[in-house]
């Protein structure tokens, strides 16, 4: 198993040039231009853990979440979060850090039934109530954006014991770079139509170390998927990480 140190206090200190702040400040900047173009996206029919239509697992990977309370972990435009709750009648609390990409959520599916939209942090959110306060959590994408160190212990307090967990990460990026073993973020971009790309800071990890990270923080891994694009050109590959929290 390979090691995982734990970033030093001038690495996770919160300021200016933080990845914590640079991606508040990008995924506001992506949201923004969501609401110039005008862009509303779909309810789709099946949740995607990564970004190509019918690729990989549905919610089954959830278990069942028929009126359960589940969390949805920067939730964005909100779209797979009015799926689940269509689908399954779930209630689900769909977290958001940008302002721009919350407001994208009012608009398109403020009143939608079962749904609750929050502009928050998830870790101050999860840490500032009273646990647990869900039956299950997930997340596309969103915690390959988060320090581990700081998302995994506020999300296990958030479950209760043998709850799931379930999120997809970036694994090669459209560079072809593979994931890291060192907990430590990289330099990314999130591209948007024709627009410049936005610089973001990500985790990028092997498999083996998110395991590594979740077994330590008191989760047990049940199954870890690679997704690769339908496209034999597109080098992009997504995990997807099937947990729960140890009873």
């Amino acid at each position: 198993m390979p090691q995982v140190p734990r970033p030093s206090d001038s690495e996770s200190r919160i300021g200016c040039n933080s990845p914590a702040f640079l991606n508040a400040k990008s995924w506001t900047l992506y949201g923004r231009r969501q609401l110039e173009h005008a862009y509303v996206p779909p309810v789709p029919e099946r949740i995607s853990w990564g970004p190509w239509k019918d690729v990989g697992p549905g919610a089954e990977v959830l278990g069942d979440i028929t009126g359960k309370r589940v969390l949805d972990i920067g939730s964005g435009a909100g779209f797979h979060a009015a799926h689940l709750a269509r689908t399954y009648g779930a209630h689900i609390t769909g977290i958001e850090l940008s302002p721009t990409q919350h407001s994208r959520a009012v608009a398109n599916l403020g009143a939608e039934p079962g749904v609750q939209s929050l502009c928050s942090d998830v870790v101050s959110h999860l840490d500032g109530a009273e646990p647990p306060l869900y039956d299950a959590a997930y997340a596309i994408g969103t915690l390959a954006y988060i320090d581990p160190y700081q998302s995994l212990p506020a999300l296990r307090l958030g479950l209760h014991p043998g709850d799931p967990l379930v999120f997809s990460v970036l694994h090669t990026d459209l560079n072809g770079k593979g994931p890291s073993t060192t907990v430590a973020p990289r330099a990314q971009e999130v591209r948007l139509r024709q627009d410049p790309p936005i610089p973001v800071q990500m985790w990028v990890l092997t498999p083996q170390v998110w395991q590594h990270l979740l077994t330590d923080t008191g989760f047990v891994v049940d199954d870890i998927q690679l997704l690769s694009a339908p496209d034999a050109d597109n080098p992009v590959i997504h995990q997807v990480i099937c947990t729960r929290r140890r009873l």
